[in-house]
């Protein structure tokens, strides 16, 4: 067992919100708060930025009710950036100023939920603060409806994601066969690099109404390929529902969207988008159907409404383990799952920590052997992959029929 740390912690959000990052929060919350170990517990506004700018929250001094809201609420509550620190052997004026907020208010636990991006903030930060000789156990919670962290069998986010997804997909599918004169559908789904999210849509062909075809960015793309089998279908059933991800790229490496090049966010990624317009019109061109083009965009991520239970309560769990496990002696690692079975032979989560300089800026990509030979839809192991992170309808609060999200005093220490 190691040495008992006593002092205050941080907990911050950082990247793209989910409809369950703030049940992470609530897990880290309410779990340092019961800690004995943990003096106060501060909530970074705006994730590193916040901690930068010495603008931090009390959470001690919020209602437990509402932070038990905070279970529902989707989105980052405490609010969220797309900062990246620089490498501190290179540049170290950010680390000197986080490491003067934390000794003001003599912070020793730092938490701090998001993707690849984030874990790779965390990473730096957990290094320097060892090398500083300031005492101070950091770990990382996941986070990404993309479902890329190295090392996790999933990540939160990504079930509800998924869920929603694949419930949009069964209503689109219903919706495009209505008229017989037909019409072919695409739906453009998040996912640079990554396919899950789009594969996602397949598990509403495996229940009856779904995508006839499916685009991956794990393989590169052939748009001679895709829009023959788009016309075979289409003559077929006179009418085609495909689900493409916006990082689609052609063999050269190059996006097949519109707008590959018109902007990046704070970590020089490219910002997609257009990719179902430019489908559509080569399609119209080709086939001569009518064609609809549906960009899901921001409401895949926020999607409470049809959040799972499995990722509500996961991801609840790996805020709360992050904690447990820092008071325990833990540093320098991220809170991962793996997935095992009962006794009857049901699907169940167990918690591991990882190294967080193996995680930090490495990405795991839908399998190529759960890509079908033709490279347009998935096989049955994605499906038995996906299904059980989809289960259950989480209780909703509600107010006058609509829902009741945590409303937090947000207090500055």
């Amino acid at each position: 067992m190691s040495e008992k740390l006593v002092g205050a912690c941080v907990i911050g959000q950082s990247g793209g919100p989910t409809a369950v990052i703030n049940a992470s929060a609530y897990g880290a919350i309410s779990a340092a708060l019961e800690a004995e170990e943990i003096t106060q517990v501060l909530g970074a506004d705006h994730g590193i930025t916040g901690v930068l700018a010495d603008k931090l929250y009390d959470m001690g001094l919020e209602d437990p009710q509402e932070l038990a809201y905070l279970k529902n609420t989707p989105a980052s509550e405490l609010g969220s950036c797309r900062y990246k620190l620089a490498d501190p052997e290179v540049d170290d004026t950010d680390y000197k100023r986080i490491l003067e907020v934390f000794k003001k208010h003599n912070v020793r636990y730092f938490f701090y939920n998001g993707g690849n991006d984030s874990m790779d903030t965390c990473d730096k930060i957990s290094r320097f603060m060892s090398k500083s000789g300031w005492d101070c156990r950091v770990m990382g919670i996941p986070k990404t409806i993309d479902n890329d962290l190295w090392g996790t069998d999933h990540c939160p986010g990504f079930a509800s994601a998924a869920k929603y997804i694949a419930t949009s997909a069964m209503e689109v599918s219903k919706d495009g066969r209505v008229y017989p004169t037909g019409q072919v559908t695409i739906m453009e789904i998040m996912g640079r690099h990554a396919g899950w999210l789009a594969a996602s849509a397949a598990l509403a062909t495996h229940f009856g109404a779904g995508p006839d075809l499916v685009y991956l960015p794990e393989v590169d793309f052939d748009m001679d390929a895709f829009l023959a089998d788009v016309e075979r279908i289409y003559n077929e059933k006179k009418s085609c529902l495909v689900a493409v991800s916006e990082g689609l790229h052609f063999a050269d490496g190059t996006f097949v969207s519109q707008a590959k090049t018109s902007a990046t966010d704070g970590f020089g990624h490219a910002q997609l988008g257009g990719l179902a317009s430019r489908l559509g019109e080569m399609v119209k061109e080709r086939t001569g159907a009518k064609v609809r083009a549906i960009e899901l965009s921001l409401l895949q991520r926020c999607g409470a409404h049809l959040a799972s239970k499995t990722d509500v309560d996961e991801a609840e769990l790996a805020g709360r383990v992050a904690v447990q496990s820092a008071v325990a002696g833990e540093t320098g690692k991220m809170v991962a799952f793996e997935r095992a079975a009962d006794e009857k032979g049901g699907y169940v989560c167990k918690t591991i920590l990882l190294p967080l300089t193996s995680v930090a800026n490495a990405e795991k990509k839908v399998p190529l052997e759960w890509i079908n030979p033709e490279h347009n839809g998935v096989t049955q192991d994605f499906i038995d992959y996906v299904l059980p992170l989809i289960q259950g309808q989480p209780e909703r609060p509600t107010e006058c029929s609509l829902p009741r999200y945590a409303r937090l005093k947000k207090i500055q220490a």
